[in-house]
Parts: C-alpha cells; structure tokens; sequence
C-alpha cells in the first residue's frame, strides 16, 4: 500500500472513532468527594447514619449515569472519621484536601460543621452541611460554606409559635417548662434560644439544666425535674442520651403534661420507638423529616430497612445533600471547585422529597429549609404541622 492510501486508510479510521466512540473506551475520571462524620465515639451512632445516607447516594447517582456534563465521571467517596470531636474533623479536612477531594459532605454536629468549614475555607473546598444546626455555621461570610436543612433559630421559632397554639387551644393548661440540653454548640444555642424566646409566649422558664456528652446517669436531673413539676419538659440533645434522659422519667414516673423537643435527638427516631415505645409514646418534636406525601420518602425508607438501618433524619438529610452537590456538578460542568461554589450558590435544585421547596442560598443558607412537627402516636412517627402534611391531628396535652 502506499504511502498516501495508507495515510487516507488512517485518517478515515480516525474519523470513524472520533464519530462513533468505542463503548469500551477510557472512562472519565472519577470525581472524589469527602464524606466526612463522626463513625468513632461519642456520636457514632449519628454519624454512620450519615454515611449510609451519602452512600446510598453516590450509588444511586453513579447507577443514573454519574455527571453527564462530565461525560458520566462517578462519583467517589474519600471516608473520613472525625472522630467526634473538632479538631480530629478539622485534621481530615487537611486530609481530603490534599487528596484532591473536589467537595465535601459532613460533618453532622454543630462543633464539628463550624471547624470542618472553616478548615476548608482555607483551600476554597465546597463544603455541604448535612445537618449542623447551629447558625454560626451560615453567619461567618464563608463563601465555600452551604447548608441545605434548617438552623436552630428557625426550628426554635417554629416550636414556639406551634406550642403556643396548641396550647391555647387547648385552653393554656401548660404554664411552665424545663428546659434539658446537652453541652455542646447544639444543644447550648437551641436552649439559650428557647430560654430567651420562651417568656414572650408566657411561660416560665423553671431552670435550664446542661449535661455532658456522653451522659450515663439522668436519675439526678430527674429528681431535680420530679421536685420542680414543670408542665412542659423540653430536650435538646443527641440520641443516647436523649434516650436515657426519658426512659428515666418513665422510671421515676414522671409525666408532664408533655414532652415537647426542639431537635430531639431521640424524638423523631424509629430506633427509639421500636426499642422504647412506651417512652416514646406522645412525645412532640420539631425536627428535620421528610414529605410524608412524597412516594420516594417512602421508598428511600424501605430500601434503608432492608439494610438493617433505621430510617432516621441524618440518613435521609445526608442523602439529599449529597444529591444536591451532584447537582451543582452537573451544572458547574466542572470539577474546579470555584465553578462548584457558584454553581451551589445559585442552585434552584428541587428535585428531592424533604419540605423545602426548590433551594435557594443566600449567604450559604437554603431559605426554604423548614422541619416539620411530628408526635409518636401508634407505634410510628406522624406529622402533625403543618396541616399541608398532617398525617394525624395533634394530642396536646398528653396528661390534664
């Protein structure tokens, strides 16, 4: 053959490939992503909840065929344990960072978002709040900085605007409240929200009472709260010990005429009901929940049962959070991460099952994020506010 057919026989065959790619060919590269939570001490139960949401995510993401605009790259996660504590997530961050991660997702707690973030802030790395509540978080100017679900002052003022109607319908039998919070940036700033706020809805504020994490012993508090009589008990705190703190009440007999959590970290918990229903029956909470009316609420439910994990709040956030950074890979066509933190900062994205509506940020906060009020009744967690997702109609109170 000679050299011209050769060359025209090479150049068509190059055309052909470039019109008609091999489906065997090179695969784009994956784009590593941080999920970042505490899966050791004192939160872990927590935190692996979160992880399993995320990765439930990044499987269903890469199944879909990845990021499109990316010529379908999967996502990757690159674990980090943060240990339960801020300086062990700060350390990861450092991490993740020079592993080249082009996000991360995390970090669950409050202490450990605030120090995760700002760590990140350093290398310009998006970082997507899964659920730290505390609006320290969205208030520092942190342009790298997104969280998708409520912050507290929001759950705090949507708890008292629906405890003061349901107990003025109810003829104001409640005049007095206790508040129980754990020590952290969480439960600290949901208590000292609650205490400030609570008088202007008439009531009396007998005492604010702190405990450590990890807390293994609530028989005091108890007394203290059994001499005190309040009508209304109110916890912030995480889930162990929320758990312990009133299944002691039920030991020690004590029945206020409600319990009514801000952030419960037990309150809005299928664990808690299945292993302590008699506690858990009746308890009103404000927390982040899902649309009961959305289908793929009720599939994302059944799918994580079928593992052996209780459906809970940080599954199902972590999850659409994740699925938000996909998002705004998708429309960033990029993994640079400036072209990330613009595609997030002006994300309209919506196609998720909580009650947020399409996302809008402004300084890093979704303001469309709202929780959702749900009291244990039957063996399971119902809706009771708003009425647009009421799934059955408020007990209020629990004990004349």
């Amino acid at each position: 053959m000679s050299n011209r057919r050769r060359f025209i026989a090479h150049a068509g065959a190059a055309a052909s490939a470039l019109a008609f790619p091999l489906v065997g060919g090179a695969q784009p590269r994956a784009i590593r992503v941080g999920v970042l939570h505490p899966v050791t001490g004192a939160l872990a139960y927590s935190g692996q909840q979160c992880r399993e949401g995320a990765l439930m995510a990044i499987e269903d993401i890469n199944k879909a065929g990845g990021i499109r605009s990316l010529g379908g790259a999967k996502l990757e996660a690159l674990l980090g344990d943060a240990q339960s504590t801020p300086a062990a997530g700060t350390a990861e961050i450092e991490k993740m960072n020079e592993a080249g991660v082009s996000a991360v997702v995390g970090a669950y707690a409050s202490a450990i978002c605030l120090a995760t973030t700002q760590a990140a802030a350093k290398y310009n790395l998006p970082h997507v709040v899964d659920v730290g509540v505390a609006d320290q978080i969205v208030e520092r100017g942190l342009k790298n900085t997104f969280r998708f679900s409520p912050g507290y002052k929001k759950c705090a003022d949507i708890a008292l605007a629906n405890l003061h109607v349901l107990n003025t319908a109810a003829g104001k039998p409640a005049k007095t409240v206790m508040i129980i919070h754990e020590e952290s940036l969480f439960g600290t700033g949901t208590a000292n929200l609650l205490a400030r706020e609570l008088p202007g809805y008439g009531y009396e504020v007998k005492e604010v009472v702190k405990h450590a994490n990890p807390t293994r012993d609530f028989n005091n508090i108890v007394l203290r709260m059994k001499a005190l009589n309040p009508d209304i008990v109110i916890p912030a705190n995480y889930y162990n010990e929320y758990a312990l703190l009133v299944r002691t009440m039920q030991q020690q007999k004590v029945t206020p005429k409600a319990i009514y959590s801000v952030l419960g970290g037990a309150a809005s918990s299928y664990k808690f009901v299945k292993e302590f229903p008699q506690a858990a029956d009746g308890i009103i909470d404000c927390n982040h929940w899902f649309n009961p009316r959305d289908k793929r609420s009720f599939d994302l439910k059944k799918r994580t049962e079928a593992k052996n994990i209780f459906y809970s709040y940080e599954v199902f956030l972590t999850y659409t959070a994740t699925r938000l950074l996909a998002d705004a890979l998708e429309r960033a066509k990029s993994t640079d991460r400036a072209a990330i933190i613009n595609a997030l900062e002006t994300s309209t994205f919506s196609d998720h099952f909580l009650p947020y509506g399409p996302t809008k940020f402004v300084n890093g906060q979704n303001t469309g994020a709202q929780p959702l009020m749900t009291q244990v009744s039957g063996n399971d967690i119902k809706v009771i506010v708003p009425r647009e997702y009421r799934q059955a109609e408020p007990v209020f109170p629990l004990k004349a």
